[in-house]
């Protein structure tokens, strides 16, 4: 449906409708661009994204989501669509690809996705397991900072980390700005033991990945990781068969190197505790933001949503998203890497 004809639309008039017939929900406001002039022009460069054909594009994306995923349970908001055609460069094939792997990725993880919350996270915030750095790097891309040291196995699982990652990145794509920039993940693996690592095996790391790969609307700039013990050799063997070369090739290992973090993230922009002058790491105020957004998460992701197992079925499964049966030879084949690495 063209732009021109949602234009000439109109709603029915009080006297053309039946005494027990009630007139359609008020549309939802339209789009408006909150990008800079210099945002908008990195977009058209690296995105291929033309203001003057945006709502175009997003009404073509909305048009064969109708076609093609009729029963698949969405939001067709401007500014929802919009974020999946910056992340897959207007390309509306790729586009519609990446969206119904979004809601397959949340509907076949339950243990993530159900009730996510920042209240149901309050443990995992407090622990200080991540946060985003108050300053962006010099390309404008937010920081995710995330320390494993800080997760305690026996107080919750991996998965709680996993979903207060999820969460962060969640509120970090509702701005227009980050899906034209991308993020930054700055790992810090200070103290990670054998134990710890023990938890994230090939079936986990290989769900995550699909996730971060091909099942969510954001763009990975770079992955910076500090502070790696022997054991993160064994932690990357079962990470990198996994990763697309594009991403394996954004991955840097600095060691306790901070110098080699620095020619990366300017010292500026850093915590004192990575050799940075923006003072001490604080997440509470991170927090603050997640605790703040309760009612758009228990919106978004709180609500029962009908399962529709033709489109799941439909679905081509992002990278990574495969059984459990398939990791199995996946992980004896890394076990002995993570203990010779130790």
């Amino acid at each position: 449906m063209s732009e021109e004809s949602d234009s000439l639309r109109t709603s029915p008039s009080a006297a053309s409708l039946s005494e027990n017939e009630l007139p359609p929900p008020p549309e939802p406001p339209g789009y408006v661009c909150s990008l800079t002039e210099e945002l908008v022009t990195k977009a058209r460069e690296e995105l291929q994204e033309k203001p003057e054909w945006r709502l175009r594009d997003v009404q073509a994306l909305r048009d064969m989501v109708r076609k093609e995923c009729p029963n698949l349970s969405t939001s067709l908001d401007d500014a929802f669509l919009l974020r999946f055609l910056r992340a897959r460069k207007f390309d509306y094939d790729r586009a519609l690809q990446l969206l119904v792997n979004y809601h397959s990725c949340r509907r076949s993880w339950p243990e993530v996705f159900n009730n996510l919350k920042p209240s149901a996270l309050k443990e995992v915030l407090a622990s200080g397991f991540l946060t985003v750095l108050p300053h962006t790097d010099p390309r404008g891309c937010h920081i995710l900072c995330v320390r494993p040291d800080r997760w305690i196995p026996s107080n919750y699982p991996i998965t709680e980390n996993i979903r207060a990652i999820y969460l962060t990145l969640e509120k970090l794509i509702q701005s227009e700005e980050t899906q034209v920039n991308g993020i930054v993940i700055l790992a810090d693996y200070k103290g990670v033991s054998l134990s710890k690592a023990s938890h994230f095996g090939p079936f986990i790391a290989k769900k995550v990945i699909g996730i971060l790969q091909d099942g969510f609307p954001i763009r990975i700039k770079a992955v910076h990781v500090v502070n790696e013990p022997r054991i993160f050799k064994g932690i990357f063997a079962i990470i990198k068969p996994f990763l697309k070369e594009k991403i394996a090739n954004r991955f840097f290992l600095h060691g306790s190197d901070l110098n080699s973090l620095h020619t990366n993230l300017p010292r500026s922009i850093l915590p004192k505790e990575y050799g940075g002058t923006a003072g001490e790491l604080d997440t509470t105020a991170w927090n603050a933001v997640l605790l703040a957004s309760e009612e758009d998460f228990v919106r978004e992701f709180c609500q029962p949503v009908p399962v529709c197992d033709s489109i799941l079925r439909q679905a081509l499964p992002p990278e990574g998203l495969s059984s459990d049966a398939q990791c199995d030879d996946s992980l004896r084949a890394v076990k002995s890497q993570l203990y010779s690495c130790y």
